[in-house]
């Protein structure tokens, strides 16, 4: 069948699996088993040299089942289907987000590289970049949204550490901010610094808004990486993460992957493929949900500010250019200023009571967290205030819910901060 006619969202239900291998059975199975029979030694030996890098696979030559920390049918046929949405040639799962990028940045990072990365960027990310790379002789340097490829470069010279150039990596957009960052211009900075021997690599965590609504592949990257546990899991009860490229590269992560032993379940891979099948109609309802809650939060006297991509086209010129280039959509994360500082953010967060107060996102049920004081609080405090991530800052995740019952709950919420005391002494009027 030719595939290529379908839409990603149609090929989900089917692409990469046939019933008449597990007895007609419409959905994949859960292969929980750890190994494989061999029809021959001589096959088991052809799986082995490939699957451990001894040599490159044949033209036509299929690479059977060996053990499930190598290769599972639910771990290939999700795969298999991951692609699609990304246009990628192959993809790698791993049991987290973090996970997935731990072994993406040990694979194409040595010793006397340099990672330059793009900031404001998850705690999680910034805690392995600052903690873990650097005590294996990895150098750091951070950028933010907004720096021209002439500033990260000046930098870069100063530093005297170019030539050691190994990975741009970049989270666009941003958790928390949803600060852009102009995926093309990175990739025109890694392969000016590319040479002969060493092509420095472009990864782009696109956890925030992706796959849907935006796909690094196609601006030039050469990597994009997910939570899967976010909007591909899609139901708060999966850990999960992703790596899609070109067949080279996510060959080699997959060999390490091997030895790190940090591969997705059978289980977990299953799950992920029933997710699949609803994401476009899950995101789609987010996003159209998150864009009526900006609406009425931008009135609000109490909101002082919004970060929300669909704000950008009057607030910040620039970003929106970025924002036209490699955003499909406004996705369905936001943040806000409130009036005040913890003291307000708080009573804010304890007193919802249909929104949960939790940490993840791009489940169907909406969450709210503070990420100075949870998800970024291992990111000193002079680079939190840098980056607009102060003690007022409040995230939301917008799930699937009656909007008009989201925003009942904000209200009634921000009633109760302008209940305290200093608050009206400040005089805020409603």
């Amino acid at each position: 069948m030719d595939y290529s006619r379908f839409s990603p969202e149609s090929l989900m239900m089917s692409y990469g699996y046939n019933p008449h291998l597990s007895e007609g059975a419409i959905k994949c199975p859960i292969f929980q088993t750890s190994t494989f029979v061999f029809h021959s030694a001589e096959e088991g030996k052809a799986f082995f040299e490939v699957a451990y890098g001894h040599r490159k696979k044949k033209k036509h030559e299929k690479i059977g089942l060996i053990y499930s920390r190598i290769n599972n049918p639910d771990m290939e046929i999700l795969e298999d289907r991951l692609t699609l949405w990304d246009g990628a040639e192959a993809c790698a799962v791993f049991e987290s987000g973090m996970s997935a990028i731990s072994t993406t940045m040990l694979e194409f990072l040595k010793p006397g590289d340099l990672l330059l990365y793009s900031n404001p960027i998850y705690g999680g990310t910034h805690h392995f970049i600052h903690h873990v790379l650097t005590k294996f002789g990895i150098h750091i340097m951070g950028f933010r949204a907004g720096e021209t490829m002439d500033e990260i470069e000046m930098r870069l010279k100063g530093s005297g550490l170019s030539d050691k150039l190994g990975m741009v990596y970049l989270e666009t957009p941003a958790n928390p901010t949803n600060d852009l960052i102009d995926i093309e211009m990175c990739v025109a900075l890694a392969r000016k610094y590319s040479v002969a021997d060493k092509n420095v690599i472009v990864s782009v965590d696109n956890t925030y808004i992706g796959p849907i609504w935006q796909h690094p592949l196609k601006n030039g990257a050469d990597l994009v990486l997910y939570s899967a546990t976010k909007y591909i899991g899609g139901h708060s009860d999966v850990i999960a993460g992703a790596v899609l490229g070109n067949k080279e590269l996510i060959g080699r992560v997959k060999v390490l992957r091997t030895f790190l032993g940090n591969m997705i379940s059978p289980y977990t891979g299953w799950l992920l493929l029933r997710s699949l099948e609803t994401l476009k109609v899950r995101m789609d309802k987010q996003a159209e949900n998150a864009q009526k809650v900006v609406d009425w939060l931008k009135q609000h006297p109490l909101v002082e500010k919004v970060y929300y991509l669909g704000c950008l086209e009057h607030s910040n010129p620039s970003q929106h250019a970025i924002y036209r280039k490699q955003c499909l959509g406004n996705g369905a994360m936001l943040s806000f200023d409130i009036t005040g500082g913890e003291k307000e953010a708080f009573t804010f967060l304890n007193n919802l009571k249909l929104i949960k107060l939790a940490v993840s996102l791009g489940g169907t049920e909406s969450l709210a967290e503070h990420p100075a004081t949870m998800t970024h609080v291992d990111i000193p405090d002079e680079e939190r205030a840098h980056y607009n991530i102060t003690s007022k800052l409040i995230r939301l995740s917008i799930g699937v819910e009656n909007p008009q019952d989201l925003i009942w709950d904000i209200d009634q919420a921000l009633e109760k901060v302008a209940q305290l005391d200093h608050i009206y002494n400040k005089e805020v009027a409603f």
